[in-house]
């Protein structure tokens, strides 16, 4: 495609009169042309993983099915596919076979250690352990993934032989992600002692817990209930100079939010706020997103403007929980300062994160502001996306202000952006209803240009 576009512009440029302004705009057509065009070959090899994705998934007889498909085997596509099949082991591994009778298919790491997640993730071990010894070499990311499913699946005593023969059978170290795996299935099944036994072994060996360690731990002692025994562990492991990369009670935050004591945890960040002591910015954001999750988004409010006094700096993330929240709340001056604070951080705003100002400015009647306020985000922040203009055309319809909706819409599609065809419809009714029918009109000659009809 581009080795035919570059004869057709110079043609253009040496045969035609035309002044310069009109050759930047052809080259800005060529240039728009080939970027649709690769983006529509994208969009249709990814509807191809779909597909046969789903003929994995659901089709009894799925190699049949497969081999009347004009398709080319390839590393990339057998990875994307097995990668959307995560809870089809045998389907998996039906289909990974009939990848490799392809004589032009070669597996590589990739698909193997996809595959081998999934049979694990469905406990199908036997064939795992097939697939396995045909690689002779494990990662210790795949040996990791295997060790905490058992122990998901309360299977213990597999995940220990696991970890005992990682080195000398499957030829993977025992790193620290190795140790952290089966430390997670031993807390599963609340093997507290065991646990204790492979810190120290960890120890002995010269491998450094690290910040997963404590927190595997710590959030076993809390999922049983038991936050005595976590500080006691924290504060045995401080004394032997083995500190935490983060503070304590972060942990134990994290831990009581990942137990579901969330009242718990809300006390514990309460108290730390009162003593002047602020959790890190991670511990923050996931209290508040719990938090929010629970529905109680003005406590999230009262904990970030506390925290915030305390000097903790947000990110994006942490915006990203607030804005929706205070806007669900109707705090929409609340959202404003929180937004204009992030453009101080030096964030330039995200759609998702001005999307819901604009929303609620518009569940308000204030039509006029989220107008200006949305001109505004397209010079400051980052561009509008589609459901960003799918949501602004729905608010005006739903808020009678169909003129504008159809400008908003005549606008996404400026920007080559296709409006879905409910917006189209609520358009075309809502301008006919309210007597603006040379406007319907134009808007449904737009949509028969756009689909081809």
């Amino acid at each position: 495609m581009f080795n035919r576009a570059r004869p057709i512009f110079h043609l253009l440029i040496r045969n035609s009169p035309s002044p310069i302004l009109t050759h930047l705009k052809t080259l800005t057509t060529i240039t728009t042309h080939l970027q649709n065009t690769i983006t529509s070959k994208k969009d249709d090899y990814f509807a191809v993983v779909h597909h046969i994705s789903a003929i994995v998934r659901r089709d009894f007889y799925l190699e049949r099915t497969l081999n009347k498909l004009p398709i080319s085997v390839t590393s990339d596509l057998v990875y994307r596919v097995l990668r959307s099949c995560p809870n089809s082991g045998t389907e998996s591994l039906r289909f990974f076979n009939w990848a490799r009778s392809h004589p032009s298919y070669q597996p590589t790491t990739l698909e193997y250690e996809e595959l081998l997640k999934t049979l694990a993730r469905t406990k199908q071990f036997q064939p795992m352990w097939k697939i396995a010894h045909q690689m002779h070499t494990l990662s210790p990311t795949v040996v990791s993934s295997i060790i905490e499913e058992f122990g998901k699946h309360g299977l213990v005593d597999q995940a220990v032989e696991v970890f005992n023969k990682a080195k000398s059978a499957l030829n993977c170290p025992q790193t620290i992600e190795v140790y952290n795996s089966l430390l997670f299935a031993l807390c599963e099944v609340k093997y507290f002692h065991g646990a204790y036994a492979l810190i120290r072994r960890m120890i002995r060996k010269g491998v450094t817990p690290n910040k997963q360690t404590y927190s595997v731990l710590v959030n076993g002692w809390c999922a049983a209930g038991k936050m005595k025994e976590a500080q006691d562990f924290l504060e045995e492991m401080s004394r032997k100079g083995f500190n935490p990369p983060v503070r304590g009670r972060d942990l134990l935050v994290d831990g009581l939010l990942n137990a579901g004591y969330l009242e718990a945890a809300k006390e514990m960040v309460r108290k730390m706020t009162k003593e002047g002591c602020a959790p890190d910015v991670e511990t923050l954001n996931s209290m508040l997103e719990a938090i929010c999750k629970a529905g109680e988004a003005e406590f999230c409010i009262d904990i970030y403007n506390d925290v915030c006094g305390l000097g903790v700096s947000p990110n994006v993330g942490t915006y990203k929980i607030m804005i929706p929240a205070a806007c669900k709340e109707g705090r929409i001056d609340e959202a404003f300062r929180i937004l204009h604070r992030s453009i101080e951080d030096g964030h330039r705003p995200f759609p998702s994160l001005y999307a819901p100002i604009i929303k609620a400015l518009c569940r308000n009647g204030q039509f006029d502001d989220a107008f200006c306020f949305f001109s505004d985000m397209k010079v400051k922040g980052h561009p509008p996306n589609r459901p960003v203009y799918t949501m602004l055309i729905t608010m005006c319809g739903r808020g009678g202000r169909f003129v504008d909706a159809a400008n908003y819409l005549v606008e996404m599609t400026e920007l080559n952006l296709t409006p879905i065809s409910r917006c189209f419809d609520m358009v075309t009714d809502g301008l006919k209803n309210c007597g603006k029918h040379d406007l319907a009109r134009k808007i449904e000659q737009l949509e028969v240009s756009l689909r081809g009809v």
